[in-house]
């Protein structure tokens, strides 16, 4: 049986999540509480009609079940289950801004704690779970639709064995993706921005493209990343890795990063069976 906990802080996103999950055939729970876990486990095993489980784990948990999370998962594991575990998050100012829309209460809120002090408790009620998840997603620019075709490409038609890169581009000015492993930064090359014929381009239009190709710096840039990610990512595999985000990152988001994600994600490809591409800052403004 596939078992994937999904957990994060209140307004990133999980319960949309789990109905996802549930629209993809996953037998959904919520608020399962830890200590129950494995019971839950015993009673469902070899239950041919439950073959994909999805269990929310939130800041609702006792406290002192949040603290025993690896050990509860490892009961779990050792019970036959695959387990994968992933986290959504948003940054702070997002999530204050979901909860001033919405109006809701926050779990962890009351008369003595504002909301930005229960954001900031729930952080660290939550950090056992954050740090065994395999899978983080960012969904501060993440619709609905984006969030399902991220889990749907991150969940279905892989093997467990293998590793999964995402490669994303983005914009400093809006911030570095929470979701990131590894961070990189282009800005020291030549930005398209300043040439007006290419200013409103991407780095997926072949102009901008060649005015990059033509620079010393850009090629040897090029040249040192997708060597390191080369050289390193059968580490991180070999140490049963199943995710790694890498996130590049300009001023705009929109010309050099972009130009250098798709570079390398070709590069690797030759290499690595499953590998992914995101430009945040372009599809966030594309899907306004």
């Amino acid at each position: 049986m596939q078992l994937v906990i999904v957990s994060g802080r209140s307004g990133s996103g999980k319960t949309t999540a789990l109905h996802l999950l549930e629209d993809m055939g996953y037998y959904c729970v919520d608020n399962l509480p830890l200590a129950l876990l494995p019971q839950l486990a015993d009673t469902l095993r070899g239950r041919p009609e439950v073959s994909h489980l999805a269990i929310g784990v939130d800041a609702r948990n006792a406290p002192a079940d949040l603290v025993q999370f690896d050990e509860v998962l490892r009961g779990v594991e050792m019970r036959g289950m695959s387990v994968t575990t992933i986290y959504l998050d948003a940054r702070d100012e997002v999530l204050l801004a979901r909860y001033s829309a919405t109006r809701r209460r926050h779990p962890l809120s009351n008369k003595s704690r504002s909301l930005k002090e229960a954001i900031a408790v729930e952080r660290q009620l939550l950090d056992p779970v954050s740090n065994r998840a395999l899978l983080h997603i960012d969904t501060s620019a993440l619709n609905v639709h984006e969030l399902r075709d991220q889990l749907r490409e991150r969940l279905e038609g892989r093997d467990e064995h293998d590793l999964t890169v995402l490669l994303q581009s983005f914009a400093f000015k809006h911030g570095v993706p929470l979701d990131a492993d590894l961070v990189f930064d282009v800005r020291c090359l030549a930005n398209p921005h300043w040439h007006p014929d290419l200013r409103h381009m991407t780095g997926l239009d072949t102009a901008v493209r060649e005015f990059l190709d033509k620079d010393a710096l850009v090629e040897s840039l090029y040249r040192d990343l997708s060597g390191f990610l080369l050289k390193w990512l059968p580490e991180f595999r070999q140490n049963d890795r199943s995710y790694l985000t890498v996130a590049i990152g300009c001023t705009g988001g929109q010309h050099r990063s972009v130009y250098m994600v798709e570079r390398i994600a070709a590069h690797l490809r030759g290499g690595l069976p499953l590998v992914q591409v995101r430009h945040r800052d372009i599809d966030r403004r594309e899907s306004h």
